[in-house]
């Protein structure tokens, strides 16, 4: 906790150095872009993305080509699954934490159906032949949905496109999850650290298609990004439906996402 607070305060005073120059009021044009972009850190945020570049360039998306090649398509869904089923439990938290208690029941009998008739959540037997899709919720959402604002735009190595109200809730989310509680030992933790990596492989190939493309189409492709991502996020704060770019992923690699967000109930608080 000590490192993660020293590592957490170095990128703070590494991204206010690195602060982007307000345009004059002069200039409302690039006023106006400014403050739709929410990227005052661009400089430091940058210098972010080049070292993500970096690390997937060497490893990442190496991983994630390899994942591809060696495991035929129904074992990756199978794998996505899994994955998405072992995040049912903080799904569940944040939609009764927003008040949707009948969205938290279906994910509850989702929970409950796929870890037994589907085998642990390898097959997706609740909506399969029950009609019960599934969705991804996190405490960031959360956070939003309470009225806490996002806060300037971030970009962090291996995790990808946030904001500190979305990081923070990934955190939440990580302590949250029961399975960060469950056991003890060096097998315990040899299987949290297996399923980090499975997931973060996951979450790569999940957009190795579509981040080829970006790199490939855009002349900017942090700008596009960054727009993208604001989009999807945006979109599912809101439950309007609308799912961006599978590259406009951000925190919370592993979440089984590809889902549609159902809307939201108005009523609702």
């Amino acid at each position: 906790m000590r490192l993660a607070s020293l590592l957490a305060s170095a990128i703070v005073l590494v991204g206010l150095a690195g602060c982007a120059a307000r345009p004059p009021a002069s200039d409302p044009e690039a006023l106006e872009e400014f403050r739709a972009n929410n990227d005052p850190i661009e400089p430091f945020n940058r210098a972010m993305y080049s070292v993500n570049d970096v690390l997937d360039t060497v490893a990442l998306r190496p991983a994630a080509q390899a994942y591809r090649f060696v495991l035929p398509q129904p074992v990756r869904t199978g794998v996505r699954n899994a994955l998405g089923n072992l995040r049912a439990p903080n799904i569940l938290m944040n939609d009764v934490l927003q008040g949707e208690v009948d969205r938290g029941a279906r994910t509850a009998a989702r929970f409950l159906i796929n870890s037994t008739l589907g085998i642990g959540g390898l097959i997706d037997v609740a909506e399969w032949q029950f009609g019960i899709p599934g969705h991804s919720e996190d405490f960031g959402q959360t956070l939003a949905v309470w009225g806490v604002g996002e806060g300037p735009y971030l970009f962090l190595p291996v995790l990808g496109p946030s904001n500190p109200r979305d990081l923070f809730g990934f955190g939440v989310d990580v302590v949250a999850s029961p399975w960060f509680w469950f056991g003890q030992g060096s097998v315990v933790e040899a299987l949290r650290w297996a399923h980090t990596g499975i997931a973060l492989i996951d979450a790569r190939e999940g957009v190795l298609d579509a981040l080829d493309e970006l790199n490939r189409g855009s002349l900017d492709p942090y700008s596009t990004l960054r727009s993208a991502y604001r989009q999807r996020r945006n979109a599912e704060i809101q439950g309007t439906g609308f799912v961006a770019p599978d590259a406009a992923r951000g925190t919370g690699f592993g979440v089984g996402t590809g889902v549609p967000v159902p809307p939201r109930n108005p009523s609702a608080p």
